[in-house]
């Protein structure tokens, strides 16, 4: 089996000219950084706790700028419904965290117990989190749009003793399914207003009791801090271990990949249900001492243009599926919005298109940055960093301090494995398995219970992603997709995001979704399904124009030789294409719990 050719690009390469950075990157000359980094080097950056106690997220996003020239400064700016902010400086972020700590300690929770949450973006979504890495607990994120079965099977497998959550969502996910969940002994409601639910507390009026005055327990850099459970969408749940030695990479993140400065006002869309509103929404900029937007309502297209002009966002981070929404509603729509304070903006969730990449150049004044990792990596590994210039449609190059490759693979999709070593694939832009070496910090450390899982995700001395790429002359890795996901077609390998990423680029086409449909000749072929932009209408003068116009990028044995248009493309709640349940639809089975493939998160 063969990798496709990769076309040749349509897109020009986005060179960044120095003269332009208002503030110098980071990351300066990646070369140069790369032969210098350690990972020893990024530890040494940060404080660890006072007395030689050991490390601890907590204190370092939030107690070691509190006690310094920071503290008042705002930490968390939430924006609410009606527009209004309230804001949490540094030291009201690390006094009401101390409070939750001391809630947990009340309550006899302790070193290692999971603390669960189910809430919105709201202060006290971060406060629970922050609270619980200060008392040696573990923290879990909930998205809050589960439905009561996903809720119940993450806390079953968590062994959930606490959960922070609001009334309403209490009543509507949790308290149906409490008598089947014998471990969970605290339900704390955020908005119980002095009048808790029946077998629940009040964590306004515990916080308030709570001494403000707690020392952050002693918590050495392997102590786990993290529990991120994967999508669920091809199987039960895993929940990845993360450790408090995480923060270092969440550091050496925000400073390269995200060019995290002192005086930057920044914003992460993610929902902190996921891991990439963990990470990046909470730990990151708060470890480096910015000041992080909080949105508390979900995705308006006038909103979001409001509040990155407003509220002056210099960094950006959000998701294609965001991206491509702003994309559809036009360019006007962000007109009459200053925008001029962003500097920098950047995607995480799937593989972005290249013409997002160009959109933003013309509509926000700045390229969109892709980067790639996974719940497992627990951070960004692979990246396009400020100073260097963007290929549309890559993830960029690998992290200083990260060590990534292509795994040759067989006609089985099974790691090629010689003498104990992986065999690596070295020739420019053929197709491989993207894999790292292990010993980053934010790696994950197994996952809970299954310890045969983890050992299944290493092989001939690499951490295999299961995500296939290719990596050009120039150490661009470009993704094709995920090894299921992979159409095989008369010996080609063909990825269904690069046809993807080709129909889109035909201006009648908003989005598209591509799989491979058994043949009995070329044993695949590929099928597109595809959403017309506002105006355009079905026939098949249309349907043949855009396999015309596919045929012409990317070749014939490429280009789908099948399109269908629907109105109704399968997405999960974060807008990301679920090709397995367009390919269930398409081959008449099963479609599986839709309810829970709904709920399936980013890439990441």
């Amino acid at each position: 089996m063969k990798a496709t050719t990769a076309r040749p690009t349509q897109w020009p390469i986005i060179a960044k000219d120095p003269a332009s950075f208002r503030v110098p990157p980071n990351l300066g000359e990646y070369e140069e950084v790369r032969k210098s980094f350690t990972w020893d080097q990024a530890r040494r950056e940060l404080s660890g706790l006072p007395g030689g106690r050991g490390l601890n997220i907590a204190y370092e996003a939030v107690d070691r700028h509190a006690a310094g020239d920071r503290s008042g400064r705002e930490a968390l700016r939430f924006i609410r419904s009606d527009g209004g902010t309230h804001s949490l400086s540094y030291a009201q972020l690390a006094s009401q965290t101390n409070r939750f700590a001391a809630v947990l300690r009340q309550l006899g929770v302790g070193r290692d117990e999971r603390v669960f949450s189910l809430l919105g973006r709201s202060p006290d979504l971060y406060v629970a989190v922050l609270g619980t890495f200060k008392n040696a607990s573990v923290f879990c994120p909930l998205f809050p749009a589960f439905g009561p079965e996903p809720v119940q099977q993450r806390l079953r497998l968590g062994a959930g003793r606490v959960l922070v959550t609001s009334r309403a969502l209490y009543r509507k996910k949790v308290a149906p399914i409490r008598g089947s969940l014998p471990e969970l002994r605290f339900v704390l409601l955020a908005d119980a207003d002095g009048h808790p639910e029946p077998d629940t507390l009040d964590l306004t009026a515990l916080l308030a009791q709570a001494s403000p005055d707690q020392d952050i327990a002693v918590t050495q850099p392997e102590d786990m801090a993290l529990l991120h459970f994967t999508s669920g969408t091809t199987g039960t749940p895993k929940g990845a271990i993360h450790v408090h030695e995480a923060v270092v990479a969440h550091y050496a993140t925000g400073r390269y990949a995200l060019d995290l400065h002192p005086d930057d006002i920044y914003w992460c869309t993610a929902d902190p249900g996921w891991v990439t509103g963990t990470s990046y929404g909470i730990i990151a900029p708060l470890v480096h001492g910015v000041t992080v937007v909080v949105d508390e309502e979900e995705l308006d297209i006038d909103r979001w243009y409001r509040i990155l002009a407003e509220q002056h966002i210099t960094v950006w981070y959000t998701a294609p599926t965001a991206l491509r929404m702003l994309m559809k509603a036009g360019a006007e729509r962000a007109a009459g919005h200053d925008l001029s304070a962003l500097r920098f903006v950047a995607s995480v969730g799937e593989p972005l298109h290249p013409e997002a990449v160009v959109w933003g150049q013309e509509v926000l004044g700045l390229p969109i940055h892709d980067n790639w990792w996974q719940t497992e990596t627990g951070g960004i590994m692979i990246s396009n960093y400020p100073s260097m210039p963007i290929r549309p449609g890559s993830m960029g190059r690998a992290l200083p301090g990260i060590d990534a490759a292509l795994v040759a693979r067989d006609a089985q999709g099974k790691p090629i494995i010689q003498d104990g070593e992986a065999k690596l694939v070295t020739e420019p832009d053929t197709v491989g398995e993207l894999a790292l070496r292990p010993g980053w910090p934010s790696m994950f450390r197994g996952y809970l219970n299954e310890d045969e899982r983890y050992r299944r995700c290493f092989a001939g001395g690499w951490y295999l992603t299961g995500d296939l790429a290719r990596r050009d002359g120039d150490g661009y890795f470009w993704f094709v997709g995920r090894g299921d996901d992979v159409i095989k077609s008369s010996g080609h390998l063909i990825g269904p995001f690069e046809v993807e990423s080709c129909l889109m680029e035909h201006p009648a086409v908003a989005e598209a979704g591509v799989i491979g449909v058994p043949d009995p000749v070329a044993g695949e072929v590929v099928k597109a399904f595809v959403e017309l932009q506002r105006g355009q209408e079905p026939s098949e003068e249309l349907r043949l124009a855009i396999i015309g116009f596919a045929r012409k990028r990317l070749g014939a044995a490429v280009a789908p030789r099948l399109l269908d248009f629907t109105t109704d493309l399968p997405k999960t709640r974060s807008g990301k294409i679920l090709r397995r349940l367009l390919k269930a639809r398409e081959l008449g089975l099963p479609e599986g719990d839709l309810s829970t493939l709904e709920q399936a998160g980013p890439r990441p």
